[in-house]
């Protein structure tokens, strides 16, 4: 048997449970029967877009979640007003607040990690990581993204980093480089329709026009009869979901207040770092 990993804690030892894995598919809530829906992040990424209080936050939060109690992933987050990811700060390699130039440098780091991961592939001819990999999955999660690509610095800045987010969507998700991004409206003055179509799984939360619903889910979907624009403002968190060559579904995404969000973010982090401390540990020491 493999030994039981504990924790300190303010209360006591706390018996650490078994983590999750990045590379199963993230429960997000119920379908309009009822039914569990989960989505595979592995290998994609997730645009979430819809008016103020549609329960975007809720689908960003419940996806941070998991990653943070997968061992097997890390996190890199990006949050302008600093509250809706900020529970999630220990959890995470990096946190980027409001900071333009801060959000460039962590991107441009992470393009460089891409192409080394790359280079690694090639000469082990192989086109993408696995579990058993020695390098790990990063889930990249910036909240409105709009903060900063068309509000803060200057416009030269602001369009360096839709240019390096764009390589990130386009070229990460065979490295393990998974982006989950929220904006209220991803219009083209926001999100350039080079970097929006290349997201493979989209999320509609209730939207004031048929053509705002066009903008997250792709175009001519709202003639079809799939409109967020249908959903009512007294249902938060509703909304469609839409995966790559896929129709969209009606989704009720599960909510996590901000006291659960925080009992399991101290969970995540104490998992994270029980976990790195007992590998240190086991590290030889150097002469």
């Amino acid at each position: 048997m493999s030994p039981v990993l504990v924790a300190e804690t303010d209360t006591g030892v706390v018996e650490l449970g078994p983590a999750l894995s990045i590379f199963d598919p993230v429960y997000i809530g119920t379908d309009e029967f009822g039914q569990p829906v989960k989505l595979p992040l592995i290998y994609r990424n997730l645009l979430i877009g819809g008016e103020p209080g549609a329960g975007k936050s809720g689908l960003l939060n419940g996806g941070v979640a998991h990653a943070a109690l997968s061992l097997d992933c890390k996190l890199c987050l990006f949050d302008g007003k600093q509250v809706e990811l900020g529970q999630w700060r220990d959890c995470a390699e990096v946190f980027v607040g409001p900071n333009l130039g801060d959000a460039l440098s962590v991107l441009k780091r992470l393009q460089i990690m891409m192409d080394r991961r790359y280079t690694y592939l090639l000469a082990c001819q192989r086109r993408k990581i696995t579990p058993h990999d020695a390098f790990l999955p990063y889930v990249v999660a910036i909240d409105e993204i709009a903060y900063f690509s068309a509000t803060i610095g200057k416009k030269l800045d602001r369009e360096e980093f839709a240019s390096l987010l764009r390589d990130l969507v386009a070229r990460g998700r065979a490295v393990g480089i998974i982006v989950i991004a929220a904006t209220q409206r991803p219009s083209s003055d926001i999100i350039p329709t080079s970097l929006r179509d290349l997201f493979a799984w989209r999320f509609a939360g209730r939207c004031t026009t048929n053509s705002s619903s066009d903008i997250v889910l792709g175009q001519g979907w709202a003639q079809l009869g799939w409109s967020a624009n249908t959903i009512s403002p007294t249902n938060p968190g509703a909304g469609l979901l839409i995966a790559e060559n896929g129709s969209p579904q009606l989704v009720k995404v599960a909510y996590l207040d901000d006291a659960t969000c925080a009992a399991i973010a101290k969970y995540a982090a104490t998992l994270r770092r029980t976990v790195r401390e007992r590998v240190e540990d086991r590290q030889p020491v150097a002469a």
